[in-house]
Formats: structure tokens, C-alpha cells, sequence
């Protein structure tokens, strides 16, 4: 049977199930990756499994979100994770080493392999012909401890690239088009597949760029083949080794096609505040910028970083913005700066920040109110920059570096005859500066054994949840629209992220972009009815943190009922014990207000089952159907509260 590099990468680690679309499937995984907004609760999920020692092939944690030290909280978690690390047998790379996902790709991606993340842009790793996934930490812990990952069979959706992008365009202009035309919905259910004769001209860190904003259309993953650009760069890291070719049989099938014809490809922008919100870059020049910056996991490469400083070359940024530069790792900071790029960079007036996410997550370079900011992230949900009412652009290297340049959104071609700029070539060096000296090995398991974790005041157990009530009856504490965002539930940023580890104090800011009375409402019923979230359409879009999850959990949430769900969120919550259901008529979404209660009756005997759930509204007299799409092995674990109980049961069931 003719497969395609993904259902390749599926059926050569399948250990239950069929490659059905739809049906359920395990799969076996080779490594994980972890940052430290998200990787605390990973440590303290592994602590409450009893691991002895990872069980997988590589395990790597990063430390590059948190790294702005304004008291000792950030530092106390950088040294629980290292210790962590050594108890429990992961790899280390230290605060300045770099974005996990280029970092990662540089140091540890391999073809053929499979990895989950506890972090969304984990299909970055893709670009190398691996099948990465991002998920919530605890299936994170649990591939650790070597469980396979669970999920839905994705829709194989084959995009067929041809022809050259032109001048003054990149890889982000590629995917911001995937963006353009499908929203943020598209890829739901999906693993994108990029073939053709279009790739040969695209790095394997131009495939970076695209795979890791595959996360901005829902995809489940994106994958792309072990050609000769996978093998170049893996020699460029001094890794040739690791290179197998994995490429998609002549007459693969795929689920749904498309085509794009890289010639026709133009400078686009994603404007405020949705990666989905795509349109020319020509259509919106002239609007004035009060900051730019460079840098993030969706633009990681030396190329994205050494275009910006070729375009500004003997050039001023304009002095009514703020040009900021955060590189994406230590070693491409090192090749930017034996190139001379670096001071081409710093003598046009750019910021030089840390090597990691910063600005990405709001953890620094926050934006003016009433000022537009042009990035080259791959996201800018409302209040994601850790300015609250914020305006983010979405763009490209040189459509950043265009407006660096002119103080206004500007279209890269036009500057050719603003500044007489010719589009340049670069010469990147062929070997890059390999630096490993931030990056700890695991301890062996007998050295392992022996040592005790850090925990420093502001690290908090993981809270024990009970199983789940046959009877809820709770009000509705709060009714959102359509695309509501993990970090709209949870914002990031530097006010938020280090209390990441100490989940009472992380549950105060829940819904604070929404509604800052949440909580201390939440509060009220938290240990009595609990409550109840109504939702519109992709509820929870975004971001992989299972934090998200767990704080409206900690204050008492019971289900959520929403027109749909992003994937990975919908998981997230299934994992702590909170009942996930879909309106079978996307309208009695507006029939319900905040303050309703609604009760469930035989919640548990119905899932068992699978008999239809009715939703009664006690305050208006009204039932709504609702359904779920639980598996039994779902439906058992959110029975027992979620997915760690779960496990425990089950463990505790296979010892007798």
C-alpha cells in the first residue's frame, strides 16, 4: 500500500488501533519536549506517577519563557527543573540556550521519530520529517514514563507546493497564505503534509517557519519529508549521522488536497488580533508602528535574523519606533555574530534581548496602548504581548524590517525604490556554531536515584481532583463567543507566568481578560455545586498549557459546553476530570446566560453508555442535546477524575 510520510511515521510507531480518520489510535513515542511555563507541572505530574526514570529515547527540558528574573521566583523553578531533570533522567538546556523548538531541531531532531510537546508549536520539529505533536503536560509526563500517546486518527491533508517563492517573500508569507485561506479552524482533525517539486528550494528551517504556525490552524500536525535540504542541514549541525530519508511513495493518497504556487505568493500580514485575520501587506500601508521585533520559534532560522540586518545595513530605524531583536538561540547568535550581522543590527538601532520566547509570551517588550506592533510570532491573541488592549501585527522578516526602516506598515517590494535596496543575497555559513556548553546530560538512573528535588516557596503540589459527580447541577459562571484562546483563560506574560508552579495563586488571573469578577465568583460555589462554562465555536484555541485546564478546575469548574473545541484544550480538560461537551444545535449556545443553572442527571450512566445527554436549564425551563466525543478509555478516565487517578487505578489493578 502507497503511504505518505505521515501515515509512514503513524504505522511505523502504531501499537493500538487502525489508521482510520476518526478512530481512536496509540501511538509509541521517542522523545518529549518540555519549556518551563509548562514543564514545573510536568516534574510535579512525574513526581505523583512515582517515575524512577524517562523511559524514552530522548527527553529534553528547556528553560526559555520565564526568563526575565524579577524576584526569586523564576530562579526557584530553573532550579526545580534542574533538579528534575536529574532525578528523573532529561536532558537540561539552561536559561539563554535558546527557543526549545530551533534549539531542539538543532541538537536532537532526528528522522523518522516521534515526539510530543508540552507546548502548541511542538510541530515545528516536523520540518525534519518527524511527527511531532503538541498536548497537555500530563501526556507529556506520561510518554515519559513510557505510555503511548492517545488521539483521534487525523484527516491526512496533502498540500502540493510548486514554483519559487519571489523576492522580498519567505516561508512566513507561506503559511500566513494556508492562514488566509482556511482561519484558524482549517487544519482541526488534520495532519498537514507538504509535498511537491516546490520544496526543493525551502530550507529545512524555512519548513520550520511553516510547520511551527501549522499550530495556527488547528492542525494536529505538520510533516514534511527527509529530502536532501533535511540532510544538508543536519550536516550544517555536524549530525549527518542521524539523517534517513523518508519520503512519500510516488502514488501516495491523501484525505484533502490542495495546491500552492510559491511564484504567486506575495507579503502578507496577519492583522490584530488573530493569526487567522490574514490580508496583502499592500492593503494596510501607511498605518503607523511603534515597534517591531524580530525573532520567536515561528521565525527562528540565522536566514530570519540575517535578512532583517542585510535590509537595515548602514541604515537608521526610525526613532519613533522600537526595534527589538530577540534571538532564537545562543548558536544562531553566535553565527549572526561572526557574520558581522549582529553590529549591522545594533548600528541600525535594534534592541538586543535574550535568546528565548520574550516578547512571544509577554515576558518583556510589552507595546505601547494605542501603538501597533509588527512581530514575526506566530501569534497575537488579545492581551498576548502583555499589553492588554494591544494591536500585534503577524509578518515576515522583511516586511518587519521594511517597517523598521520607513515607521510604517510598509511593503518590503516598495523598498527597492524608497531606498534604492535591491534584494539581498545572503551567505550563511555552512557549518553552524554548534555550542552545547548550556546543555546538561542525563544523570544515569543509580546516580539518579539518589537525588532530592528543589522546591522552592512557590511550588505547590498538584492538586488532587475527585471523580467525576453523576449529578451536576451548577450555575453558568460565564458565556463566551467563538475562538476564545488559552490565553484569554489564562493569560501569559510576565505579571502571571511565575506563578506557573503555585496553582492557587495562578487561579486568581483565570478569565482576567474576560471578566476579572471570575474567580472570586468561582470561588463562591467552588466547594459546594461547583460551576458550569458555556462556549461558542474552537473554544481554547492556542496555546498547549494544561494550566488553562487546571485553574478554572481548582475553582470548581464541573463541565464546559461549547458549540466545539480545539483539540488540544479538549484534552487538557478531559485530563482533569472536566466534562467536555458539544451542543448538538450550535445555537442553544444563545438561549443560555451567565447566572443559568443547568443540571445533568445520570451524567456518568450516559457516558458508560453512550445515551444521549440532555442539558436541562432549571431557570428557564429549556433542555439543550449535547454530545461528546470521548472514547472508552476517555470515559473512563474522566470518570475517575482524570488522567493521572486513572492511571493510578490502573496500576494499581495491574500489580494485584
Amino acid at each position: 500500500m502507497a503511504y505518505s510520510v505521515a501515515q509512514k511515521l503513524i504505522a511505523s510507531h502504531l501499537v493500538v488501533g487502525e489508521m482510520i480518520p476518526g478512530s481512536e489510535i496509540a501511538l509509541h513515542i521517542d522523545q518529549t519536549l518540555t519549556q518551563d511555563a509548562t514543564g514545573t507541572l510536568v516534574m510535579l505530574e512525574l513526581e505523583a506517577l512515582g517515575l524512577d526514570h524517562a523511559r524514552t529515547e530522548v527527553s529534553v527540558q528547556y528553560v526559555d519563557h520565564n526568563l526575565l528574573q524579577t524576584d526569586s521566583k523564576n530562579a526557584e523553578d530553573h532550579d526545580f527543573l534542574r533538579s528534575a531533570c536529574q532525578r528523573f533522567g532529561l536532558w537540561f538546556s539552561k536559561a539563554g540556550n535558546g527557543v526549545s523548538h530551533p534549539t531542539h531541531m538543532q541538537r536532537f531532531g532526528i528522522p523518522g521519530k516521534t515526539m510530543v510537546g508540552s507546548d502548541s508549536h511542538t510541530p515545528a520539529a516536523g520540518s525534519l520529517g518527524m511527527l511531532a505533536i503538541g498536548v497537555g503536560g500530563t501526556e507529556v509526563a506520561l510518554a515519559i514514563a513510557g505510555e503511548p500517546l492517545y488521539l483521534k486518527m487525523p484527516e491526512i491533508w496533502g498540500v502540493r507546493l510548486t514554483g519559487m517563492l519571489p523576492p522580498w517573500t519567505s516561508a512566513k508569507d507561506v503559511i500566513l497564505e494556508m492562514l488566509r485561506r482556511h482561519g484558524v479552524h482549517g487544519g482541526l482533525n488534520r495532519i498537514v503534509e507538504y509535498y511537491g517539486p516546490g520544496l526543493t528550494a525551502l530550507t529545512a528551517m524555512d519548513r520550520h517557519v511553516i510547520a511551527n504556525m501549522g499550530a495556527e490552524l488547528g492542525a494536529t500536525t505538520t510533516v514534511f519529508p527527509a529530502d536532501d535540504q533535511v540532510r544538508a542541514f543536519l550536516r550544517s549541525e555536524q549530525r549527518e549521522g542521524d539523517f534517513a530519508e523518508l519520503l512519500a511513495d510516488a502514488d501516495a493518497a491523501y484525505d484533502v488536497t490542495e495546491e500552492i504556487d510559491l511564484s504567486t505568493i506575495e507579503p502578507l500580514i496577519a492583522l490584530p488580533s488573530s493569526p487567522g485575520n490574514v490580508v496583502p501587506v499592500r492593503e494596510v500601508a501607511g498605518r503607523p508602528v511603534g515597534q517591531v521585533v524580530i525573532g520567536s520559534s515561528a521565525n527562528p532560522g540565522l536566514r530570519d535574523f540575517a535578512i532583517v540586518a542585510a535590509i537595515t545595513k548602514g541604515r537608521q530605524s526610525q526613532a519613533s519606533l522600537s526595534f527589538d531583536v530577540n534571538p532564537s538561540s545562543r548558536q544562531i547568535l553566535q553565527d549572526l555574530t561572526k557574520m558581522g550581522a549582529t553590529f549591522d543590527l545594533i548600528s541600525a538601532g535594534a534592541r538586543l534581548h535574550q535568546s528565548g520566547c520574550m516578547g512571544c509570551i509577554g515576558m518583556g517588550q510589552a507595546p505601547a496602548n494605542g501603538s501597533n506592533s509588527l512581530r514575526t510570532m506566530p501569534r497575537n491573541f488579545p492581551g498576548r504581548s502583555g499589553t492588554k488592549e494591544d494591536s500585534v501585527y503577524l509578518c515576515s522578516p522583511e516586511t518587519a524590517a521594511a517597517a523598521a526602516l520607513t515607521g510604517t506598515i510598509t511593503d518590503p517590494r516598495d523598498l527597492t525604490e524608497l531606498f534604492d535596496l535591491e534584494y539581498p543575497e545572503l551567505e550563511l555559513p555552512a557549518v553552524s556554531s554548534v555550542n552545547l556548553t548550556m546543555l546538561e546530560k542525563p544523570l544515569p538512573p543509580e546516580e539518579a536515584s539518589e537525588v532530592k528535588l528543589i522546591k522552592g516557596a512557590n511550588i505547590s503540589s498538584l492538586p488532587v481532583f475527585g471523580p467525576l459527580a453523576d449529578r451536576i447541577e451548577a450555575p453558568v459562571a460565564l458565556v463566551v463567543g467563538d475562538d476564545i484562546s488559552t490565553d484569554e483563560i489564562l493569560p501569559a506574560g510576565a505579571r502571571v507566568l511565575p506563578y506557573r508552579s503555585n496553582i492557587p495563586k495562578l487561579a486568581e488571573f483565570t478569565f482576567g481578560q474576560i471578566d476579572e469578577t471570575y474567580p472570586a465568583r468561582a470561588a463562591e460555589t467552588r466547594d459546594t455545586s461547583g460551576h458550569i462554562l458555556v462556549a461558542g465555536a474552537n473554544y481554547g484555541q492556542g496555546s498547549s498549557r494544561e494550566h488553562a485546564a487546571i485553574t478554572p478546575r481548582f475553582l470548581g469548574l464541573r463541565a464546559v459546553l461549547a458549540v466545539s473545541f480545539a483539540r488540544i484544550h479538549w484534552q487538557n480538560l478531559a485530563n482533569f476530570g472536566v466534562l467536555a461537551l458539544e451542543f448538538k444545535n450550535a445555537a442553544d449556545h444563545d438561549r443560555i446566560q451567565q447566572g443559568d443553572v443547568l443540571l445533568l442527571t445520570g451524567t456518568r450512566t450516559a457516558l458508560v453508555t453512550g445515551t444521549e445527554i440532555l442539558v436541562r436549564n432549571e431557570t428557564r425551563d429549556e433542555a439543550y442535546a449535547v454530545r461528546h466525543g470521548l472514547s472508552t478509555r476517555q470515559v473512563d478516565m474522566l470518570l475517575a477524575g482524570g488522567l493521572i487517578p486513572w492511571l493510578r487505578e490502573r496500576r494499581a489493578r495491574d500489580a494485584l
